[in-house]
């Protein structure tokens, strides 16, 4: 408990320690102490909105989109050119808004600065902004201030700080002269002076806000998008250019062949990439928001879904953050009620101090104390460890006291400097203290006088910090759905032992110091990965576990709610603030749970799984759309001499396919059974194998049409458009899911509505020719036969490969854990 008064701070200059505690600072040293340190507050690096923004519009994926749009702009495809450049600013948008996330964290780190302090200078007393603080000023703390700067106390009786949003730590801490006080903290009991130590980003806050402003890194999401378009534009820009050389070559017209081309280009690179997986994400992102789960930042969704260890912090997340009593260990009490009663005599009902607190949520009723006065009382102090009271009763006075059971055990001497092991009570005392230490409980004493006014040692009260209701049940239901959880706590390894037992976690929790040196460097990254649970952990520890797993391979959650938590939640794939969590925490989070409890993350996980399917399959359907439209065109103009399909047409099947795409972020998904993440080989190989088939298909109507059916070209263009429109939008369903298109679960009704009226569309338009040579009603039929034999071909294909992979995926993680284990045996 009492590790961050020993801690040691590195930016105390000792020179600054030799200000004369009755006088303080004069204004010259104040003025120059200024312009060394700076202002009491957290520094501010913003660059401009304007150049933030502008920076949005450079890198792959706007490169992409802008080439696309200045090739609309050459063709004068004003209405194509129009929608790209508003998936150019919409993607720019949410990035700019995202870029947002560590500025929004450092703000609300400022907001637990104290606005005023109350300083000597001159020798005088005066209430200053806190911003105005130096490294030397003597402060004055009293009860219920915010500490406004690190600090050393010098005098006054005792003072007890809750710094638990700093540090973890669930109880408020006795101070005594001399020990150091955090920026940030608030004064719960008692009053002292203190010589400011640190200001600004030196404090122990503004070295937390460095670490956040340093957290975070480029999400699984956004590495798959740049390989997915990097791929693609790969692809359409060689084919292109082959096509146009092979074209010049054969002496084809300069102008008509480089329309085409652009066109193409247009029709081919990913543009709505960025923008449908976007819109996806936001789609499951509402959906969220219905669970009682904000979603601040989109692509954090995906992180989500492949999430496979949680760190948790303990006090707040997976406890109530608020003491409790426990069973009571009677020692000369009558009953339990006696041992209550006298505990709430001993205390004081509108306290801020969290135990007394405690004591009068397990007395309930107050009428017990009718016919009890209390004519004096003394509060808890960290000197005398005990808090007393005077109370009458039934015309008696007797002596309450409640405090740390030594203390307490004191009272029963002659002579309090006695030796206490002299007290008869002090063997069943001492072995109850020790179990209860063993559980992690906080042993409290109570004594009263009797008649004679001889103390009697009533019995002990151990406290602790209870278990949320549902924690249990929802660390068991994440297990099975493929998630380790970690326990993180400031408290001490006895106290995350019993709590990790009630919550079914396991109990090898080990201190920080035990796997990180000074430097916060790993000294065994074995150890840290096999941990249950690390205790006695500061911010920077939380964030050095979060890094540990990511350099492992884990995608990494962290759920938090105080100060202390921000960096590692900013650092954390995906950042989980809970409904209690300090505005700190709530703009470093990456989710925000407005619902008590962490319940609602398994639901967040189902959810996330579920666009992740709708994202994979889109992504899947795009690739396979350019590969069979693009190596189709390349070869039927390299080889056969001939356009299969018309300027017109690429447009129209472009226009035609966004309608069922933007569907795909409404479609029903399955939800894994196990943590999901990008697999860019098994995407690109079914992509390339669907594509393929498309290839296949297309190469034999078109063959089919010249030789046998020996229709006229424009009408052979027409039979390819349909069959690239229909076949593409049954590619759709072929892509949603890994298995056969006819189980479960089916399409939705959005999606399927979108997909059968555009090609309903598309085959009126082939039928009486709109924008397309007309072909009638045979042909088109014969098309959406030819259409649905080839669909059923590739179910089944795409279902045999997409099982040899899972096949060989699940052989090499077999033979990985076997390796693994073999070496853990072995060490």
């Amino acid at each position: 408990m009492e590790q961050t008064a020993k801690r040691d701070n590195p930016h105390i200059d000792p020179s600054l320690l030799e200000t004369d505690p009755k006088t303080g600072l004069g204004q010259d040293e104040v003025k120059r102490r200024t312009e060394k340190f700076g202002e009491n507050r957290l520094k501010d690096d913003q660059i401009s909105a304007l150049k933030k923004l502008l920076s949005f519009f450079w890198g792959p994926i706007p490169w992409m989109i802008e080439v696309a749009a200045i090739l609309s702009a050459v063709v004068q495809h004003w209405s194509d050119f129009a929608i790209i450049m508003v998936m150019l600013v919409l993607n720019a948008g949410v990035g700019f808004w995202q870029e947002f996330k560590a500025d929004n964290a450092i703000a609300a780190l400022k907001q637990r600065l104290a606005p005023d302090a109350r300083v000597l200078r001159d020798g005088a007393w005066s209430d200053l902004p806190a911003r105005e603080l130096v490294p030397g000023d003597i402060i004055r703390i009293k009860l219920g201030d915010i500490i406004p700067a690190d600090a050393k106390l010098l005098s006054g009786d005792y003072l007890r700080v809750d710094q638990s949003a700093l540090t973890g730590e669930s109880l408020a801490i006795d101070k005594k002269i001399g020990d150091e006080v955090f920026s940030g903290a608030i004064a719960r009991q008692g009053q002292m002076t203190a010589m400011v130590t640190a200001t600004g980003m030196a404090t122990y806050l503004g070295r937390t806000a460095s670490l956040v402003k340093g957290a975070g890194k480029q999400s699984h999401f956004q590495r798959a998008v740049l390989r997915i378009g990097n791929f693609l534009i790969l692809i359409t820009l060689g084919l292109i250019a082959l096509i146009m050389t092979v074209a010049l070559h054969r002496g084809d017209p300069l102008m008509e062949t480089l329309l085409f081309a652009l066109i193409l280009a247009v029709a081919a690179i990913p543009v709505a990439l960025p923008a449908v997986l976007s819109v996806t994400l936001a789609v499951g992102a509402e959906k969220l928001a219905r669970m009682k789960a904000i979603v601040s930042r989109l692509v954090s969704i995906e992180e989500l879904a492949g999430m496979d260890i949680l760190c948790s912090d303990k006090t707040g997340t997976l406890t109530q953050n608020h003491l409790t009593v426990g069973t009571p260990v009677l020692i000369d009490a009558k009953d339990e009620c006696d041992l209550i009663r006298t505990a709430a005599l001993a205390s004081e009902a509108d306290s801020h101090d969290p135990i007394d607190s405690a004591v009068f949520a397990i007395l309930g009723n107050r009428a017990k104390l009718d016919g009890y006065d209390i004519t004096s009382f003394r509060q808890f102090d960290p000197v005398r460890k005990r808090a007393e009271a005077e109370v009458t009763h039934d015309g008696q006075t007797i002596m309450v006291a409640k405090g740390a059971p030594q203390a307490v055990l004191a009272l029963l001497c002659e002579d309090e400097i006695s030796d206490i092991e002299s007290v008869a009570a002090y063997r069943a005392v001492m072995d109850a203290i020790k179990t209860m230490a063993e559980h992690g409980y906080r042993a409290l004493g109570v004594a009263r006088t009797d008649k004679d006014g001889n103390w009697q040692f009533l019995g002990l009260l151990p406290l602790f910090d209870p278990p949320r209701e549902d924690a249990a049940s929802t660390i068991a239901e994440l297990r099975n759905k493929g998630v380790d959880i970690r326990m993180i706590t400031g408290d001490h390894e006895a106290i995350g032992r019993e709590v990790a037992g009630q919550l079914g976690l396991g109990q090898n929790i080990l201190p920080a110091d035990a796997v990180f040196d000074r430097n916060n460097h790993a000294l065994d990254q074995v150890m840290i990965e096999q941990a249950d649970g690390f205790a006695r952990v500061f911010p920077e520890h939380k964030y050095a576990i979060v890094r540990q797993f990511q350099d492992r391979g884990h995608i990494v959650g962290m759920t938090g709610d105080g100060v202390n938590d921000a960096p590692a939640l900013k650092q954390a794939d995906i950042g989980i603030a809970v409904s209690n969590a300090t505005d700190a925490a709530r703009a470093a989070a990456d989710l925000v749970l407005t619902a008590p409890g962490i319940s609602v993350i398994t639901s967040a996980i189902e959810e996330s799984r579920r666009i992740f399917e709708r994202m994979g399959s889109y992504a899947t359907f795009r690739i396979s759309e350019t590969i069979r439209v693009l190596l189709f065109m390349t070869i039927s103009i390299l080889v056969f001499d001939f356009y299969p399909v018309t300027a017109v047409m690429i447009v129209l099947l472009a226009l035609l396919n966004d309608f069922p795409i933007m569907m795909i972020a409404y479609d029903n998904a399955e939800v894994a059974e196990h943590p999901v993440r990008w697999n860019m080989g098994n995407t690109l190989t079914m992509a390339s194998l669907l594509g393929a088939i498309g290839v296949t298909s297309s190469f034999a109507l078109l063959w089919v049409s010249e030789t046998w059916l020996h229709l006229p070209p424009e009408e052979v263009q027409t039979l390819v458009f349909l069959k690239l429109l229909v076949a593409g939008h049954l590619t759709i369903y072929l892509t949603r899911h890994k298995g056969f298109f006819w189980q479960k679960p089916y399409p939705s009704m959005k999606l399927f509505l979108a997909t059968e009226i555009t090609q309903i569309i598309g085959t009126l338009a082939a039928v009486y020719g709109w924008f397309v040579p007309a072909i009638g009603w045979y042909h088109a039929l014969v098309v959406w036969g030819y259409a649905l034999c080839w669909f059923v071909v590739a179910g089944c294909i795409n279902v045999w490969v997409y099982r040899l992979l899972t096949h060989r995926h699940h052989s090499h993680h077999s033979h990985l854990a076997r390796v693994e284990g073999s070496l853990h045996r072995h060490r």
